[in-house]
């Protein structure tokens, strides 16, 4: 059983939590307080590796295709660049180069931040792949969160994708940059 306070487990039969204290939402787990019912727990189905990294390519795809005819070729074409050769992005080393990188890194970080901080949970491919990210308890994550969740994946890149593919051998499926955050990536919430 998780905590609906912290998001521990709660196992044994405990009558509270030992992480936080909070008494334990399972009328089985002990002496129960008169007239007063145990709130709701949220039980988890956790998003696995490949349901993730389908949802983020669809991100990035549609993305792309947005990106590409309004900000890329337009802004590429003005300073001189081919706007059909995409590899000079990475390639070549100039100001306008650098400044496209941030700005294509802005956009990024705003898309996938504000859609997961949203009433909506998820980006449009987790959306799609029927995804929410959520706080160890279930709740919805702060713009603030979010932004530290979408930062902390570089560090799960430079670690070569180890932070990545913990997702795929961790108990609740978090990734590196979810387990700094205190975030979970779900496929439902039940109750």
């Amino acid at each position: 059983m998780i905590c609906p306070k912290c998001g521990a487990d709660i196992t044994g039969g405990a009558e509270s939590c030992a992480a936080c204290g909070e008494p334990s939402p399972d009328p089985s787990a002990g002496s129960k307080i008169q007239g007063v019912t145990p709130p709701q727990v949220q039980r988890f189905v956790y998003a696995g590796l490949w349901r993730r990294a389908a949802a983020y390519v669809l991100d990035s795809f549609l993305l792309f295709i947005i990106l590409d005819p309004l900000v890329l070729k337009p802004l590429m074409s003005r300073n001189g660049m081919s706007p059909e050769d995409l590899s000079s992005l990475y390639t070549v080393t100039s100001r306008q180069i650098l400044a496209l990188n941030l700005l294509l890194a802005l956009v990024g970080w705003v898309y996938w931040a504000v859609l997961e901080s949203s009433p909506w949970r998820a980006t449009l491919g987790k959306k799609l792949f029927g995804l929410e990210v959520s706080d160890l308890a279930g709740r919805r994550i702060s713009f603030a969160r979010a932004t530290g969740r979408h930062f902390a994946k570089n560090i799960s890149v430079l670690m070569l994708g180890i932070g990545f593919l913990m997702i795929a051998f961790t108990e609740k499926r978090q990734g590196f940059h979810d387990m700094i955050s205190g975030c979970l990536v779900v496929r439902k919430l039940r109750t």
